[in-house]
Parts: structure tokens; sequence; C-alpha cells
């Protein structure tokens, strides 16, 4: 469900938060008498409501500590999402710097320790024992569980991403970064089930939701963490592997060609169409073209071409993980590479990169 946007992201509360607002409310109710005694039933109910609402917003800050961060590096966000263990910011694009990369991560628990230092100094200043007190002591806690948990040193959590970007540093290397980070995210895993089951050894009263939560959050961590190992795979460059090695040979051929001939002669290697006054149509897309010359084989071959745009443009001596993020992140199935003199060179096709990166997976 589209809540609003914010600086043009979207923001989307996923059907899971309803499921999660309410067991925060269901467990909370029953504290408010404790930590206020002789609240009214109705009003604990309340404050419970209020709380699972502020710690949402909580949530939600965070995340926009992450956009905002984003978005001052030149990094698109596809959305924020709401779920039932937290937030997720949908960035579109890898932070090209592990410096990029930290300040990224570092954003949201700043905001979320911000929030914390703001809730905490308004419980100080009130009056201890009644029921908004309780409320903005309990949303101050909140915001420090929030920024500790999250600043656990294991992907997918900031924490993970932080130690990411430390280790990219110093080796130079994003994927080693990940690897590592992975590591932390399954020990992060490892340490929540090993307290949960401490807590049921020790009989404590919280045991059997202690154990819910840590076992779901565990699982969450350790599906993230492969997560983020598999996106890392797929864009990294494999190793001893140039781009002269994937690139297909390219053809001129004018633009007017009949589109049979034009498919005929690419046997397999890159077209390029150029018009009358020198500039290029497109490169041929040989699933057009065989549609097109089913029904009209003389038509022009330009009928049949794929627009030539910047973003599908890649020069020889580009980083070879720059060149993985930019087919992954573009629509369209075949790239036109040029020499460093600006001449055609070649032509890179989606699935020759795919298949040589599962290669040397």
């Amino acid at each position: 469900m589209l809540l609003f946007r914010v600086a043009g992201i979207p923001v989307v509360l996923a059907p899971s938060w309803w499921i999660g607002s309410a067991i925060v409310v269901a467990f909370y109710a029953p504290l408010v008498d404790d930590l206020a005694p002789g609240t009214p039933p109705g009003v604990g109910l309340l404050l419970a409501a209020l709380f699972a609402v502020f710690l949402g917003l909580s949530v939600l800050a965070h995340e926009l500590g992450h956009c905002v961060a984003a978005l001052k590096l030149g990094l698109p966000v596809r959305r924020l999402r709401l779920y039932l263990l937290g937030g997720l910011s949908e960035i579109m694009r890898t932070p090209g710097k592990p410096s990029h990369e930290g300040v990224v991560a570092g954003a949201g628990p700043m905001v979320s320790v911000a929030l914390a230092i703001v809730f905490g100094i308004g419980a100080f200043v009130m009056e201890p024992g009644d029921v908004v007190w309780v409320l903005v002591f309990q949303i101050a806690a909140a915001n420090v569980a929030v920024a500790v948990f999250n600043l656990l040193p294991g992907l997918p959590l900031d924490g993970g991403r932080i130690v990411r970007a430390g280790v990219w540093a110093v080796t130079g290397q994003r994927a080693m970064g990940t690897r590592v980070a992975v590591v932390g995210g399954f020990a992060v895993a490892i340490a929540l089930v090993a307290w949960s089951l401490y807590g049921i050894a020790e009989g404590a009263e919280d045991r059997w939701l202690r154990f819910g939560v840590c076992a779901l959050t565990a699982w969450v961590v350790v599906a993230g963490a492969k997560s983020e190992l598999a996106t890392e795979r797929r864009r990294t460059w494999p190793a001893g592997l140039t781009l002269n090695d994937l690139i297909r040979p390219v053809l001129q051929l004018p633009a007017e060609s009949p589109v049979a001939d034009a498919l005929s002669t690419s046997a397999g290697r890159g077209v390029v169409l150029v018009r009358a006054d020198g500039f290029a149509a497109g490169l041929l897309d040989t699933e057009a073209a065989e549609k097109l010359v089913a029904t009209s084989p003389f038509a022009p071959a330009e009928q049949a071409a794929e627009p030539i745009l910047p973003e599908t443009v890649i020069f020889a001596n580009e980083p070879g993980e720059e060149i993985v993020e930019r087919v992954q992140g573009t629509a369209a199935w075949q790239f036109l590479v040029l020499d460093l003199e600006g001449r055609p060179a070649g032509v890179l096709r989606r699935e020759d990169l795919r298949a040589a990166i599962e290669k040397g997976v």
C-alpha cells in the first residue's frame, strides 16, 4: 500500500507491518500497568497502539536517513518499504566508493540515535510514572534498540555494510568486504538463537517470546546475508577475463538495407545500422528483425533497430564491475563497445556476460 512520497520516493506499507504492530500491541499493553501502576486497561491499550505507531515512524525516519544520504551521493532510490520486522530502502545503484557505502549505511543508525537522544531528554525532564512518560521513555529505548541492532557487524544489517565498506577500503575489493560481512551476518544469527535458547534454559519469563522473535530475526538475517552474497557474485567481473574475450565482432550496414539481408549478414555478430547522413540508427535487434522478415523481408532494417542510448554504450577501458552493473541495471540485451578513439569495437550481449559470470562463480 502506497502511503505517500518523500522527495519522489514512494513509501510503501507491506501487509505484514499490520501483523507486526498487532504483536507489539498485544505484548506491550500488559506491560503498561507494570510501568505505570493503576493505568486503566483501555488507556493501556491506547498507549500500546501509540507506541506501535511511533515505533513505525521511528523505523521510517531511520530508513529515510539512508534514502537522503543515498540521494545526496547521486544514488537513486526505487522505494522505501515498511514491513513486519522493520524497513528497507531499495537503492537502485551500488555505491561506487567505500566511503559512500559507509555514509549511506551509517545514516540510518545516526537518525535512530538522534531520536533516542531527543525522546530521552523528553523523558528526563518529565515527571516519571505517568502514562505519557512511559510512552516517551519507551520510544527512546526503542530507538536505542533499533540503532544497536542495526549496527551489529553482519549483512544485511547496517553494521555489516559498514564492515564491508571498511574491508573494501583496506583491500580495494568490495567482494572481499561482502564475504567478511556475510560471515558476520551468520555470526549474528547464531548469537540470536543462542540467546533465545539460553532464555529457555534459564526459564526466563519472556523465553518463548524471545525465542520466536530471535528465531524469526535470525532467519531474516541469514536469508539477507545469502542474498547479499549472491548479488555480489552476480556483479563481480570474472577474474582473468577481459572485455575483448566477451564482445562479438561488429558490422556497419546501411540502415535502408533489406532487413532479410541484414539479418543473414549478421551471422551472430553485432550490426550497427548507419543512415545516409552518417548517423547511427541503432543496433540491429535480431528478434525484432526475425519477426519483420516473416512479414516484410524487404523492409528497411532500420525498422528493426534498437536505439543506441548513452547507457547502452560501453568504452573499452571501463572497469569490469562498472560494466556488470551497467548491463544489469539497463533494460537492453546488447551494448555497443567503443574503443578509446570512439570507434565501434564490438557488441556485448547480456547473455554472454551472464554466462561468463555464472561460469566464473
